[in-house]
């Protein structure tokens, strides 16, 4: 009897243990369940260019505001506009760009904010190739990147140089940086966050051509979401995006913190690139321009010419229709 009464003793801690664990996981299990699924497809694989909404998910904002979001990456074989358009997913981040090519082809689709306000593109070439301008491009074998909004901001920027473009000898190319590594290739796009970055890890010096050297800036990372979604939940499209660039608002002032956040995401990226991508950046978040991720109509318009200009877009869209700032935090 006094062993029985001892096992008895030494199970029932046990067993209040395992109730107190049981009622934890049903507790959390019940709050989760309380929240709106939500997902983002992003514009490329994980990175430091997407730190802002890491930072929303891991400090818990989207949490706070109701939300349980699955970021997924993106990338050629998952385009966020149609991903998005099609209804498997609820926002999605591209260029403003396809944005207003996709508004033209009567895709459903609204931009609610831009991330990247001042464009991460630039065309860049060896310091010790003498290209320092677009005019030392003549002759020159320039890599391009077809389709996105990459080719359109070098063709804008060719444009507003006044060049011939007959005269610059050019290429397609891909992500790999072979080509412009090896020699074959005297000039590179890419943004200043990541691939510039990649170049000078490798131990080499560039000279960097910016679009804003010749009048050009589109917004690049833009966050948009469905339109047929917005009409339905408002209050959701607005919870989700206050709390994103809560995010990014936060990213901007811990940059070494939301750095590691991508680690988590994957395996393949390195803290010290990550790092650097995300002091690389801040500026271009604008953030001396507040709310963060508010956009103007003259951006959308000056994007627009230019996409008619180059015989991107076939005709002009109705600018009101393609974005809006009515779910971003307004300014004090």
């Amino acid at each position: 009897m006094k062993n029985d009464r001892m096992t008895a003793g030494a199970v029932r801690p046990i067993f209040m243990m395992w109730l107190t664990l049981m009622f934890a996981v049903v507790s959390q299990a019940a709050a989760a369940s309380d929240l709106k699924d939500v997902t983002l497809r992003l514009k490329w694989v994980h990175q430091a260019q997407f730190a802002g909404f890491y930072a929303a998910k891991e400090k818990g904002f989207y949490e706070e505001a109701g939300l349980n979001v699955e970021i997924r990456p993106g990338g050629v074989d998952f385009p966020a506009v149609q991903m998005v358009a099609s209804g498997s997913e609820d926002f999605g981040i591209t260029g403003a760009d396809q944005i207003l090519l996709a508004s033209g082809k009567g895709v459903p689709i609204t931009a609610v904010g831009a991330v990247y306000r001042k464009t991460p593109f630039a065309l860049f070439a060896m310091a010790d190739s003498g290209i320092e301008t677009l005019a030392d491009l003549e002759g020159q074998l320039v890599g391009v990147k077809l389709g996105g909004n990459e080719e359109l901001t070098y063709r804008a920027m060719v444009q507003a140089a006044g060049l011939d473009k007959s005269a610059i000898r050019e290429m397609p190319i891909k992500y790999d940086l072979s080509p412009f590594l090896n020699g074959q290739v005297q000039a590179w796009p890419g943004y200043v966050i990541n691939e510039v970055i990649s170049v000078q890890e490798k131990g080499h010096d560039v000279n960097v051509i910016s679009p804003a050297d010749y009048g050009i800036n589109f917004y690049a990372d833009t966050l948009f979401a469905r339109n047929d979604l917005i009409e339905s939940d408002p209050a959701m499209v607005e919870a989700f995006v206050r709390a994103s660039f809560r995010g990014w608002a936060y990213a901007l002032e811990n940059p070494e913190e939301v750095a590691r956040f991508g680690l988590k995401y994957s395996d393949k990226l390195s803290f010290e690139h990550e790092l650097a991508m995300m002091n690389a950046s801040i500026p271009l978040l604008a953030p001396e321009q507040p709310p963060l991720g508010s956009m103007t109509r003259m951006a959308w318009q000056n994007l627009q010419e230019q996409l008619l200009s180059l015989e991107f877009l076939d005709e002009k869209q109705e600018i009101e229709n393609v974005y809006t700032n009515e779910f971003l935090e307004q300014s004090k």
